[in-house]
């Protein structure tokens, strides 16, 4: 039985957008980004935000994982038009990734389980990086490890390294030696690996926290004492889908992460909380499609907010998000789009 995309903006394959070449396609997209240009010197409004020590010049950022390393991105948007790129996870050695099937789509969502497969930081140094340098955004790099000391490791590789603006680092990781629990979901563990990320690099550490937790104002705690100068949240939760037909786990690993609009509620309403609690700008993330998903998070307290999931249907979504929060601050008088960072518990103090 073939899937569709279900959630909003998905095309059927058979739809006739999809059965437009790959140039056509690249020129739609070349017109499209000399408007986007046009659009952003025009616009009156202030988008430019300080997320932990880097500036971007709008809130918007790209999904760890989502992504790539942004050449995959390039012949249907202008780069150089987001607020930063977030590349996918980096380990200190490559890594394959998980067995096959390692994607399933569910209703209003996915599920991932790829495995952290990447080339390993001294490649991604040697063969990425010197592209992103050139587009000229922050770059902020997903980093992950088993243990504490991969960690240090390769965010002391990644300090060394001209054109990283940041370090995302990506805490829902098993402990190899604590029987493979998740950093994430313990205090004590996620602020080890952040001391230990915060003691090797001078450039400004992001925790991305886990809502697989039953107190995520404690983690968040936790991460922002050892040192975070900025929090991410959130990533994804854990999930499985059954194949009614085989009577199995569709995914090889059995289990994966749910990403998609399915998941924003739970999102929003973890920013909320900890916006409230930790004084420390917040990148939200979780099923962000369009502009109003984005000002959730917003009012909510995220200072920036991530595009994930939505970037496999809709290539041009992190740059109609932008567009949308400019003509939203624009219709509103708003002038500053930090005015709006927590507004919704704010006002109501």
């Amino acid at each position: 039985m073939s899937r569709v995309a279900s959630f909003p903006g998905a095309k059927p394959a058979n739809s006739d957008s999809s059965r437009k070449s790959q140039m056509s396609d690249f020129q739609e997209c070349e017109v499209q980004n000399r408007r986007d240009q046009v659009d952003n010197k025009q616009s009156p409004v202030n988008l430019a935000v300080n997320v932990g020590g880097i500036r971007m010049v709008n809130p918007v950022t790209t999904g760890s994982g989502t992504f790539g390393f942004g050449p995959e991105y390039a012949p249907y948007l202008d780069l150089r038009q987001l607020g930063a790129i977030t590349v996918k996870g980096i380990t200190l050695e490559p890594r394959l990734g998980n067995p096959v099937p390692r994607i399933v789509e569910t209703p209003a969502g996915m599920l991932n389980a790829i495995g952290l497969q990447n080339p390993g930081v001294e490649a991604f140094i040697r063969d990425h990086l010197p592209y992103l340098r050139e587009v000229g955004v922050p770059v902020i790099v997903n980093i992950a490890g088993n243990t504490v000391e991969d960690y240090a490791a390769v965010a002391e590789r990644l300090d060394q390294a001209p054109g990283v603006a940041g370090l995302e680092v990506n805490i829902s990781c098993p402990n190899v030696k604590k029987g493979g629990l998740q950093f994430g979901t313990d205090p004590v563990m996620a602020a080890e690996v952040i001391g230990a990320v915060r003691a090797s690099t001078k450039l400004p550490v992001i925790a991305k926290l886990s809502p697989n937790v039953t107190n995520i104002v404690a983690m968040a705690e936790s991460v922002a004492q050892a040192g975070a100068n900025a929090l991410s949240l959130i990533n994804t939760l854990l999930g499985m889908a059954i194949d009614v037909q085989a009577r199995r786990p569709v995914l090889a690993n059995v289990v994966g992460g749910l990403s998609g609009p399915a998941i924003k509620p739970v999102a929003v309403r973890m920013v909320w909380q900890v916006a409230q609690a930790v004084d420390l700008p917040i990148i939200g993330m979780g099923g962000i499609t369009t502009a109003e998903d984005a000002l959730e998070f917003i009012l909510a307290g995220a200072t920036a907010v991530a595009v994930g999931t939505a970037n496999f249907i809709n290539p041009r979504a992190t740059l109609e998000v932008v567009a949308g929060l400019a003509a939203y601050c624009e219709a509103n008088g708003i002038k500053d789009i930090n005015e709006l960072v927590g507004w919704a518990w704010k006002m109501s103090c």
